[in-house]
């Protein structure tokens, strides 16, 4: 491969590691900050035993933002990128069967959620959201090699051989 087009494709790694840095963050955050609503969109999705619901809605945001600085940082890339993907998969299917259950509920997906008016859901457009973020982290998964990351730095670093670099 050219070097001009590796560059291309490290910019394009950066920008695709950095957007879903700022999903994460982005959705972390306003669940973290009205937990009370986290519960009731949870809750909405109507399949997690009652138990669960408050353990779901109580470690989702705080998983969301860790993925986010993680991302951010561009720490373990690949690894957060596949986490990410199954998360996103867990959402897609989450979705797809309120939607088929015939369920009039917000996603909560960046705060909010609950029960809404039938035809005020937008199911179609939160699944397509929710695609295109799972091509982010798609990308990732397969090229995980961005620029300003954490993992370029640790990657470009040499590494000592056995006896070498002790006094």
């Amino acid at each position: 491969m050219k070097q001009g087009s590796g560059q291309v494709l490290d910019i394009i790694g950066t920008l695709a590691r950095l957007g879903l840095a700022a999903v994460w963050l982005v959705s972390g955050t306003l669940k973290a900050l009205d937990p009370d609503q986290t519960y009731v969109a949870v809750r909405a999705y109507d399949v997690l035993p009652t138990e669960l619901v408050g353990v779901v809605a109580e470690v989702l945001p705080w998983l969301e933002i860790a993925f986010g600085v993680l991302l951010l940082l561009g720490v373990g890339t690949r690894l957060v990128a596949g986490l990410s993907a199954l998360l996103l998969l867990v959402f897609i299917a989450g979705v797809t069967q309120a939607w088929v259950r015939g369920l009039s509920i917000d996603c909560g997906c960046f705060g909010g959620g609950g029960q809404v008016a039938p035809g005020e859901t937008a199911y179609g457009v939160e699944l397509l959201r929710d695609a295109g973020f799972l091509v982010l982290a798609g990308w990732l998964l397969v090229r995980p090699r961005t620029l300003l990351s954490i993992d370029e730095r640790l990657e470009s670093r040499p590494v000592a051989r056995s006896g070498e670099g002790r006094d």
